[in-house]
């Protein structure tokens, strides 16, 4: 047996295999019975949703029909096909033990070694391993061969879940585990040098963060917050007096604004800057439909300020 990696293109062409391949009648005809029974776990069978074990079984030829086809009438339950000797199943099956630890009884992730039950993997024409299959009301439903990443695991894992929510109760039961992602020490540094005031490190650090991940929000956005902090340490209030004297003088118009800002005066200062840009064009008009936009990035886009200031900037420059 090869142990090629797959890929999440390989699933559909996976699952269409197993409609051929895979005759659980056999073993179905005893579970039947079940179906009609309350929606209780197989007999000695671990609690769903229990920490450790209830939710990664070790399964045989012998407690395949409890385990997996009796089992898949309340909760889906996850197959992974394995041998000892296979470097891509040591990277898969420790992510499927833990994405079914934090499950809270949703699923089950029953583990077979192919070794010491080829008759299973017969059963379901395993050309490969890893092979991953996904039964529920006795039936395979879908499939995946190869270490698949993750973020695709889990998104398959989200599709089955979210289609069979309403067919099988452990689904409705489930009570997930809250997992707290570790600290991104990156993300740290940069919250420590702006907690001590230091916005120019502050910045650099999530420059060096955006520079890796160009499409991080979450570093855009306190990236945004620092450069605002910066400009606000600094903000005269003098600017207001003196772009109020002079609505030509852009610098003082956008030093008035963080200032009006900083001091809880939001729609002053949106209504200034869109003022500016009706009395400006060009190189001067974009200069502060820029500032503007950057002090939209500050609060939420739900935001009935930020909504209306949206609405006035097109009309300003429409």
């Amino acid at each position: 047996m090869t142990n090629p990696r797959g890929s999440a293109a390989n699933s559909a062409a996976m699952s269409a295999a197993l409609s051929g391949a895979v005759d659980l009648s056999a073993l179905k005809a005893r579970a039947d019975a079940v179906r009609q029974q309350p929606a209780t776990p197989p007999p000695g069978a671990p609690p769903q949703g229990a920490p450790g074990g209830a939710n990664v079984i070790e399964v045989t030829e012998s407690s395949f029909q409890a385990d997996v086809v009796e089992r898949s009438l309340q909760q889906l339950v996850v197959v992974d096909l394995w041998a000892d000797w296979c470097g891509p199943c040591k990277q898969l099956s420790p992510v499927l033990e833990r994405l079914a630890g934090q499950a809270g009884g949703a699923w089950v992730l029953a583990k077979v070694d192919v070794d010491a039950n080829p008759r299973i993997a017969q059963l379901f024409g395993a050309q490969s391993i890893p092979t991953v299959v996904a039964i529920a009301g006795g039936q395979p439903v879908d499939a995946f061969a190869g270490a698949l990443p993750e973020p695709e695991i889990k998104k398959w894992l989200n599709a089955l879940l979210d289609a069979l929510k309403d067919k099988l109760p452990g689904i409705r039961d489930a009570q997930p585990v809250e997992v707290e992602e570790p600290e991104d020490p990156r993300f740290t540094e940069a919250e420590e040098a702006f907690e001590k005031g230091d916005y120019a490190e502050a910045e650099a650090a999530y420059k060096r963060i955006l520079d890796v991940e160009p499409a991080n929000e979450q570093a855009k956005a306190a990236l945004t917050q620092v450069r605002f902090a910066a400009r606000a340490e600094v903000a005269d209030p003098s600017a207001v007096a003196r772009a109020d004297a002079d609505p030509s003088d852009l610098a003082a118009q956008l030093a008035a604004a963080d200032f009006e800002v900083a001091q809880n005066k939001v729609e002053d200062a949106f209504g200034r800057l869109i003022g500016t840009i009706r009395r400006t064009f060009g190189e001067d008009r974009n200069r502060v439909r820029e500032h503007l936009v950057s002090l939209f990035e500050l609060f939420d886009a739900a935001d009935e300020r930020v909504a209306k200031a949206r609405r006035d900037l097109a009309s300003a420059l429409f």
